[in-house]
């Protein structure tokens, strides 16, 4: 049989990173490895597995059969490895976690749940890292994990490729807004001068709309309110008292309510990556890459049921 596991991690790394480069550095290999390990799967059933030059990473039919596979097989095999570490070595840990994504809990929960099923001797504890400088606490080994959509070059710190999205424009159907988007197509910067906008109660330079849009435009929303809450927020669009901005994964539970609108913001989309940011020295610990892994598992889960 010359399909191994080898392949399939590789190609779960190649999706999971979007690039050869960060693949091969995520698995611990040269990039050059990585290509002749691909190149040779390729050679043996004579199919390409994705398309080179594509940014974000496209695969093939038969590349996305192998990654259904991988999603099928890998979860069994890190339980099991999971299980055996812990019946070899006892082995424990601490996993305190701070999130500077307030609309993570729809993945981080279930993952959580999980997570405590196989690794019950794992003393895991959350906070939200709006109020202090998580990574800073993450340095000094305060915390054990931090979400984060920023990651920084720091040689003590891992980041771990989670999730890519996409960041919506969510207004009332009856919002002028939206009549202006739908036959422009998008959103731009200068619309948000009438707009009253909410957000999370976090620092704008942590927000993608002001980082990435509003903030090199020079533009300032006419008003803003915040909360700490999404269902508020979505309440709040609901009786057309502003709009909000919120990735698209976080609206699944809101995608049937007729009163709500998503626009895309900018002829790309408002794109951006979350990652899972960790210190280098812990990065290979059993429980660490245990969490990791079945974060990307139920985040995958949550894309394909935006499908």
């Amino acid at each position: 049989m010359y399909l191994k596991i080898e392949h399939l991690r590789t190609l779960e790394a190649l999706r999971d990173t979007g690039s050869l480069q960060a693949a091969a550095e995520a698995l611990n290999l040269t990039q050059s490895a990585l290509s002749h390990q691909i190149n040779g799967l390729e050679r043996y059933f004579g199919l390409r597995l994705f398309e080179r030059k594509s940014r974000p990473v496209r695969f093939t039919r038969a590349g996305e059969r192998l990654l259904r596979l991988a999603d099928a097989s890998l979860p069994a095999f890190r339980a099991t490895e999971a299980e055996l570490y812990r019946l070899a070595s006892g082995e424990s840990g601490r996993l305190h976690i701070a999130i500077e994504c307030h609309s993570c809990f729809a993945w981080l929960m279930p993952t959580l749940e999980r997570y405590q099923q196989q690794w019950p001797d794992v003393e895991v504890d959350i906070a939200m890292g709006h109020s202090f400088d998580a990574k800073a606490a993450l340095r000094g080994g305060e915390l054990d994990l931090v979400v984060s959509a920023d990651p920084e070059d720091d040689a003590l710190l891992d980041y771990h490729p989670l999730l890519d999205y996409e960041a919506v424009l969510v207004a009332h159907r009856d919002h002028p807004v939206v009549a202006r988007a739908t036959e422009r197509g998008h959103v731009i910067a200068a619309d948000f001068r009438d707009l009253t906008l909410i957000t999370y109660p976090v620092d704008r330079g942590r927000l993608d709309i002001f980082r990435q849009c509003l903030d090199p435009a020079h533009v300032t929303p006419r008003a803003l309110r915040t909360t700490e809450l999404t269902i508020m927020m979505i309440q709040w669009v609901i009786s057309q008292r502003g709009v909000c901005v919120l990735p698209d994964w976080a609206l699944f539970e809101y995608r049937d309510r007729p009163a709500l609108r998503q626009l895309r913001i900018g002829p790309d989309g408002l794109r951006s990556r979350l990652y899972l940011a960790t210190r280098r020295d812990d990065s290979e610990q059993p429980w660490m890459r245990g969490f990791i892994g079945m974060a990307r598992t139920r985040t995958r889960e949550l894309v394909e049921d935006l499908k």
